[in-house]
């Protein structure tokens, strides 16, 4: 019965704690660059030093969304805007530079500016062999010298691993290969991440 009640509470607590854990690194990662600068500059009007590293994370975090915010509308300023295209192509014409930024540009539009179905779509995919099946998001066609090659037109899918979805396989297969099912993404995220404990849709266990 201990157990069970521990269990229980453990269900509850740990989620809570990762995600209070998570906020915790991404406030220290964004305002450790600029702690020291605004400790000073608050220490001169005497308060505690515990007051000071709490506002100071505060008023950083207040700062860098007014920059970002800022920063959104000047881009859309045209003589603004035609710099930063400058800067662009800049970046592009650099040597391995080009690459890293060109790759996480590219990424960035596709997953939070583009209005494509890219992993939108959850599939099954027999993998790694014959007989086993694998939850699979649809990226999208794959490269047209890739089709040409396999003299069929291939899609691109994402087999993402488990417990870890942000690495994984990248898959060109038939489109008669994938079964399409109705999931929602985030659904098969939830499945993968929780190493098939958390079924999604389901109540009972097909377990006997």
């Amino acid at each position: 019965m201990i157990k069970k009640y521990f269990v229980t509470g453990l269900v509850i607590l740990l989620p809570l704690a990762v995600t209070i854990a998570i906020i915790i690194f991404v406030v220290n990662f964004l305002t450790k660059p600029f702690m020291e600068s605004v400790s000073h500059l608050l220490l001169h009007y005497g308060f505690s030093s515990q007051f000071i590293l709490y506002s100071s994370k505060v008023l950083i975090l207040v700062a860098l969304f007014g920059f970002t915010v800022m920063l959104g509308m000047v881009t859309r300023w045209f003589f603004i805007k035609s710099l930063f295209r400058l800067g662009d192509k800049i970046l592009h014409r650099i040597p391995l530079v080009n690459t890293v930024y060109k790759t996480s540009q590219d990424i960035i539009k596709t997953l939070f500016v583009s209005d494509r179905s890219s992993f939108k779509q959850v599939v099954m995919v027999e993998f790694p062999r014959a007989g086993i099946y694998a939850l699979g998001l649809v990226a999208r066609e794959s490269p047209p010298s890739c089709s040409s090659k396999a003299g069929v037109n291939l899609i691109s899918v994402l087999i993402p691993t488990t417990p870890n979805p942000t690495t994984g396989f990248l898959l060109m297969m038939k489109a008669e290969e994938l079964h399409f099912i109705d999931m929602k993404p985030e659904d098969a995220i939830k499945y993968i991440v929780s190493c098939g404990v958390i079924i999604p849709e389901e109540k009972t266990s097909i377990l006997t």
